[in-house]
């Protein structure tokens, strides 16, 4: 049998194959190549614009030439802790944690129907719906609140066709809620936050739920667990991280939000609007820098708790 010469390989040394080689045998140089634009997007603007706000609250504003004095100082974060401005603080505080709350309250059973007992068709028509409003403007949902809850309003019609004016105005004229409406109260940006943010809620809960193995509530059940002590020791247990997930988009949606305060409730002022208006209005960039400082301390904390609940898996 007649011995066949090799056929030649045709080396390709053009400079994409060349490229393509050099970062093959080098992923960490092609990893590099990747994250380099994110990278230097997030250092520098995200970050950069974090650090130079830090830097700008400890400057401070003269009073009497109106200019902002470029030179290291604490005052500005000693007129943060005045009385008016920590009420301010606690207001917003309150307010994102009362929000939180609600949300999961409300979220918990339709998550868990949604996880446990809805048909696909069902299930997906209930995700369509959770997430439909999420799809309108902002300012849309936030304005249709406020014609919602204005005295001539929907609800209110609703509230004088049930004769349940006496119930309103009882709660009107609760401490720190009062007003004419529900729209001029504090309890109008907490329905307008608690609708906003519903969805948030919604659905790192139902994928926390969704994880708990079925086994376990059937060995629960044959070992005698009735349904309220397989739901407190087993089912709630395990889907604590999807509530904590959803808690960090509620909480922080809430406590730096400015748009809702400024369309619904009473003059009650919270954080968002304060360094809306101080860096806006009144032109004190190292007080807004402040305020804007105190959320991002406050969620610090809150996302260390959170990572030590197991939050960021649930995610």
């Amino acid at each position: 049998m007649q011995n066949t010469p090799p056929i030649p390989v045709r080396c390709d040394r053009s400079p994409a194959r060349r490229i393509i080689n050099f970062f093959y045998f080098r992923p960490l140089w092609l990893l590099a190549l990747l994250l380099a634009a994110p990278l230097l997007w997030f250092g520098v603007v995200y970050l950069g614009s974090l650090g130079a706000l830090l830097v700008q609250s400890f400057f401070y504003l003269d009073d009497f030439t109106g200019q902002v004095v470029r030179q290291f100082t604490l005052q500005t974060y000693a007129k943060l802790f005045s009385r008016s401005n920590v009420d301010i603080i606690l207001r917003t505080v309150g307010m994102a944690s009362s929000v939180t709350v609600a949300a999961a309250i409300l979220a918990f059973p339709l998550a868990y129907y949604m996880a446990r007992y809805a048909s696909p068709p069902i299930k997906a028509t209930l995700s369509l719906a959770v997430l439909l409003p999420l799809w309108s403007n902002y300012l849309v949902r936030v304005y249709s609140w406020k014609l919602i809850l204005a005295q001539e309003g929907v609800l209110s019609w609703f509230i004088r066709l049930f004769h349940l004016e006496g119930l309103l105005s009882l709660l009107l004229s609760l401490p720190g809620i009062g007003g004419s409406s529900l729209s001029v109260s504090a309890f109008g940006p907490f329905l307008a936050f608690l609708y906003l943010w519903l969805p948030y809620m919604i659905l790192p809960m139902q994928a926390a739920l969704e994880r708990v193995p079925a086994s376990l509530i059937e060995a629960s059940a044959d070992l005698g667990g009735r349904n309220w002590a397989t739901f407190r020791w087993v089912v709630l247990p395990l889907a604590f991280p999807g509530v904590v997930a959803g808690s960090i988009f509620t909480f922080s949606l809430t406590l730096g939000d400015f748009i809702v305060p400024s369309i619904l409730g009473n003059s009650s002022f919270f954080i968002g609007q304060v360094a809306y208006i101080q860096q806006g209005t009144s032109g004190n960039i190292p007080i807004a820098a402040a305020f804007t400082v105190v959320p991002m301390v406050i969620m610090t904390f809150y996302l260390i708790a959170a990572k030590r609940l197991g939050a960021f898996d649930a995610l």
